[in-house]
């Protein structure tokens, strides 16, 4: 199974769309690929998987620099994710995660 797309809701528009584009660096994103709502929660989550342990934490630092707000810095969880959190401009929580250690 490939994630070919999606789509959130959103209030603002272009400034959504240059997050996702030039912060993220998600290629071919327009305006239409957002609409205005809000999800179950009142925000929505999306989870992107990295390479490795090494990858989260550099990812992490790369998007926080690039103005990603940060919600959680990496941590390997128990289960054996590393993971992280960021949010987009509107609140929507981002996870970072891999269960591939770098150092095996």
């Amino acid at each position: 199974m490939k994630l070919d797309g999606f789509g959130i809701f959103v209030k603002d528009m272009a400034c959504m769309v240059r997050f996702y584009r030039d912060v993220l660096g998600f290629e071919k994103m327009t305006s239409k690929k957002f609409n205005y709502a809000k999800g179950i929660n009142g925000h929505y989550e999306i989870a992107l998987s990295v390479e490795n342990y090494d990858a989260v934490d550099s990812t992490y630092k790369e998007l926080i620099t690039k103005g990603a707000t940060p919600v959680l810095e990496s941590t390997t969880e128990p289960w054996g994710q590393r993971t992280c959190y960021i949010a987009d401009p509107e609140g929507n929580l981002i996870e970072i995660g891999s269960f591939t250690n770098s150092s095996s």
